[in-house]
Formats: C-alpha cells, structure tokens, sequence
C-alpha cells in the first residue's frame, strides 16, 4: 500500500498501543510540510522565494492530497502572495486530522471513542494494518541507521522529521545523536529537482524556527 509524506508522518507519531499521537505540535507542522512536499512533487504546487502557487490544480487521485490541494488553491487564489510558513501555521492542524481520517478509510488504523465521566469524548487510533508502519520503519532504518541511498520520497520524509525534531518518533529506540547527523546530511543533500529542493528548503526553515520558539517557551515555562 502507497501512503503520502503526510500519512507517513502521521503513522510514525502514533503510539502502537494506545493509539494517540506523540508530540502532536511539531507533528502537525511536519504532516502539513509532508502533504504541501508530496503535491510539490506532483507537480500541483510550486515554491519561489518562500512565496506558493498552485501551478496544476487537476486532482491527484488521492483524497488526502486532494482535499489539501483544494484547499490551498482557494486560499492563494485569494492572496497572490501567500507565502510557505503561512500555509503551514494554517493548515498544521487540519493537516493531521484529514490524514489521520485517511487512514482510518484506507484501513491502515482504526478510530476507538471512548467516554470519560459519561461526558467527555476521547479518540485514539490503534492499528489496523501494521504492515504499513513496519516497512516504512524498514525503510527508514535501512537509511539512517545502516547507510542505504534513500530515494526521493524518503529523502523528504526525513528532512522533514529533522526539521521537526521528531527523531525519536521516527527511532524511539536510537539515541537522537546517532541519528541525527545522518538526517541533516541527506536533508542538506542535492536529491531532486531545484523547484522541489526550494520548496523543502523552505518549509525546512519555517519548521525549525516554529521548533526552536517551541524549545525556548517550555525552557522559560520550566524555569
């Protein structure tokens, strides 16, 4: 089964048993930066000097990338310069639900309510189909961890999980300075066409900056 960035992000912020996301805030930004990558890579979206534009608004044929891809064309249609780091801040949230309701249709997880004090409603989403997060793991693995050359799609992936911070979503189990090196030498590598490197190189700058003011309002919130 093909997944988009987006849903990959999304599976790997997942917890296997409980079914709720881990750092869902720099998660959501990452899935949003996941799903704008992945039309980028279609050829629906394009990036110039941090600035979007909706080159090809014909659908993909994916729900998820297409229900984005709807969204995004209204919003800059509406403002001929919309710029990355405002999409991102506007869509992270959305982002996450509608690819989390992806998945639930595809089968790969499975929606669970619960009720607390008979009032309050809680959502988790345990697995359904762990066979998806398994090689996606593989995969990641096989990169990071043991020096495979990654391909375009996965080159992306981890960028943007570099970016994010999310380093132990991806390796729970792997000290982030083990791995860490690796992630930003492919992020920073020349892996794909100049458009698709702008725009990640981009949506790389807007993530890290939203991470570090995330980083220093928890240092002064502590101390």
């Amino acid at each position: 089964m093909t997944v988009t960035l987006g849903e990959e992000i999304t599976l790997l912020s997942l917890d296997d048993d409980t079914g709720t996301a881990k750092d869902r805030p720099a998660a959501g930004w990452a899935v949003a930066g996941g799903t704008l990558l992945e039309l980028t890579l279609a050829g629906r979206v394009a990036a110039t000097e941090g600035r979007l534009a909706v080159t090809d608004p014909t659908p993909t044929g994916d729900a998820l990338l297409d229900g984005r891809l709807a969204a995004l064309t209204e919003w800059t249609a509406q403002d001929d310069q919309a710029k990355v780091g405002d999409w991102l801040s506007k869509d992270q949230a959305k982002a996450f639900d509608a690819a989390v309701a992806n998945l639930c249709a595809r089968g790969v997880i499975t929606e669970e309510k619960h009720r607390t004090l008979g009032i309050f409603v809680t959502r988790r989403y345990p697995e359904a189909d762990g066979s998806v997060e398994r090689e996606l793991r593989h995969r990641l693995a096989d990169v990071v961890l043991d020096g495979a050359e990654p391909d375009e799609r996965t080159t992306g992936l981890i960028a943007l999980l570099h970016a994010s911070n999310l380093h132990a979503v991806a390796f729970p189990d792997v000290p982030r300075k083990q791995v860490s090196p690796r992630m930003e030498s492919i992020a920073e590598g020349q892996w794909a066409a100049e458009d698709v490197r702008r725009a990640l190189k981009d949506m790389q700058a807007v993530l890290a900056a939203v991470m570090l003011c995330t980083t220093v309002a928890t240092t002064v919130a502590v101390t």
